[in-house]
């Protein structure tokens, strides 16, 4: 009985080509784009899953190392430039410290009052948009990956 029973559920379940379904949808046309993307033409969802979320967490422990080193390197630096002025071997003009520092704060209001991005930036971004369009899963992927690997 139980081995009947197994076989029409089988019969009676169909399987859904999701990329099949998608490109039938319009929502899905207009919110990603006339096709879904190299990748998703390529590999299945399973293995775009994989791929991203390897890659992503290779990405995120990496990043997770250099960022430590960068904060050691930095920490480090500014503890020891501390100690060289409170023993005298080196001094600090702080006028010229804060001149500077005023000068940067003008221009980062300057560029940042016209917030405008110049074309080479634009097109830049929107083709990074257009392949996180395109390839939505993989990005998903790579994105949890990165995050994983950021946490270990």
């Amino acid at each position: 009985y139980r081995a009947a029973s197994n076989t029409k559920k089988e019969e009676s379940c169909k399987a859904l080509d999701l990329a099949e379904y998608t490109k039938n949808q319009s929502w899905w046309r207009k919110l990603f784009g006339p096709s879904s993307g190299s990748s998703a033409e390529k590999y299945n969802v399973a293995t775009q899953l994989v791929i991203g979320g390897v890659t992503g967490w290779c990405t995120g422990f990496i990043f997770q190392k250099v960022g430590k080193l960068a904060a050691t390197a930095v920490g480090g630096g500014f503890f020891l430039l501390q100690i060289a002025n409170h023993t005298g071997y080196i001094k600090v003009d702080w006028k010229l410290v804060e001149q500077d520092v005023n000068k940067a704060k003008e221009q980062l209001k300057f560029h940042s009052s016209g917030s405008k991005l110049t074309p080479e930036v634009k097109s830049r971004v929107d083709e990074v948009i257009t392949f996180l369009k395109k390839n939505i899963i993989l990005s998903g992927g790579f994105a949890g990956g990165f995050l994983l690997g950021m946490s270990s």
